[in-house]
């Protein structure tokens, strides 16, 4: 009974140590996989497009207004009341036509006078020079009445001068765009008598920002579009040197042709100016990007396959494209996960969505 005890005692024993044998071999550390390094990992897929440096003539729209090249506000160049209106608004007239008169205010009697008093002092410097030949005037007192007929003459024309005065007249060709006076009305000297505009040539006046003023060289073309439907074709005229003193921008002239006056002072219109062109790439406008620094640019894939990333600068504006400077022919920029990478980490560059979406 005893041996049958101490036997199944050491049965039990056995048993209890060799499953105690397994679970210590089990009980030993396993060590974690081990993390793969950057080097060992796939390079991060991107979709690329290659860059092509061209010559773009860049486009800048802009809105303004139209004025005449030449306007003129006609005065009085002397006092009167006005008696004759020869011209209506709109009239059209040449250098020299007549548009108003004043009242005489004795002009005329003036110019009698000095006339009267000139053929006196004529006769009188005759007479005086005959008896200087003969010895009987002393040929001193002949500069004194020389100077006096002078004098007379210099009367006369001041007298012809303001009785000419008194007759308004166009001192260029253009239209009569306003008449402020009305017969019978008293002006004096300075006071403006007709408004008068020169239609052929004609100026579209706008205002150019100065960050896009670089490139714009007198006689370079413009397109324009009047707001009443119609259209022309002009050339810068003129730039301006300094800014305005509120908006900072710089007023540029385009002359454009107006000979049937068909075009009035004032109209909006949209002047679209070709710029000198500059090298640029076209680029999606979803491929820009800013770097850490808050730069603008484009992520590029170089040779050996690391991310760079190049600042850029806008040229030009179109609906899903951008014209941008500071690429190199045949970069090859990422347009999709350029926002999922940095600078000097590796890339595989692809060239097609298909290849972009293969596992």
């Amino acid at each position: 009974m005893q041996f049958s005890r101490i036997t199944a005692i050491g049965v039990i024993v056995v048993t209890a140590l060799w499953i105690g044998s397994g679970y210590l071999r089990d009980a030993k550390p396993v060590a974690p996989p081990a993390r793969m390094s950057e080097a060992e990992k796939p390079p991060f897929r991107v979709l690329v497009e290659t860059a092509r440096l061209e010559q773009h003539a860049r486009r800048l729209s802009l809105t303004g207004r139209t004025q005449s090249d030449q306007r003129v506000l006609v005065s009085a160049r002397t006092n009167g009341i006005v008696t004759k209106l020869a011209v209506k608004r709109g009239a059209l007239v040449k250098p020299g036509d007549l548009i108003a008169e004043l009242s005489d205010e004795a002009r005329e009697a003036k110019v009698a006078e000095a006339k009267a008093r000139l053929s006196q002092r004529a006769a009188e410097l005759e007479a005086r020079e005959a008896l200087a030949k003969r010895g009987n005037f002393p040929t001193l007192n002949l500069e004194q009445l020389r100077a006096e007929k002078e004098a007379a003459e210099a009367s006369l024309a001041s007298a012809e001068a303001e009785l000419a005065r008194a007759k308004i007249a166009a001192p260029m060709a253009g239209i009569v765009n306003d008449l402020p006076v009305e017969i019978g009305q008293g002006v004096q000297m300075g006071a403006t008598i007709a408004d008068l505009i020169a239609p052929d040539p004609m100026l579209a006046i706008i205002e150019v920002p100065e960050r896009r003023l670089a490139g714009l060289r007198l006689g370079d073309p413009a397109s324009l579009k009047l707001v009443t439907g119609e259209s022309r074709e002009g050339k810068i005229s003129f730039v301006a040197r300094r800014p305005s003193g509120t908006t900072r921008t710089y007023r540029v002239d385009v002359t454009f042709s107006n000979a049937d006056a068909a075009i009035a002072d004032g109209i909006a219109v949209e002047v679209l100016l070709s710029l000198a062109p500059v090298a640029a790439s076209r680029v999606p406008r979803s491929a820009l990007t800013f770097s850490a620094e808050g730069k603008l640019g484009l992520r590029v894939v170089d040779d050996t396959g690391t991310v760079r990333f190049v600042a850029v600068e806008l040229v030009d504006d179109e609906t899903t494209h951008l014209w941008v400077s500071g690429l190199v022919d045949g970069m090859r920029i990422i347009t999709r996960g350029q926002d999922f990478i940095r600078e000097g980490q590796k890339a595989e560059a692809v060239t097609s969505v298909e290849a972009l979406a293969k596992p």
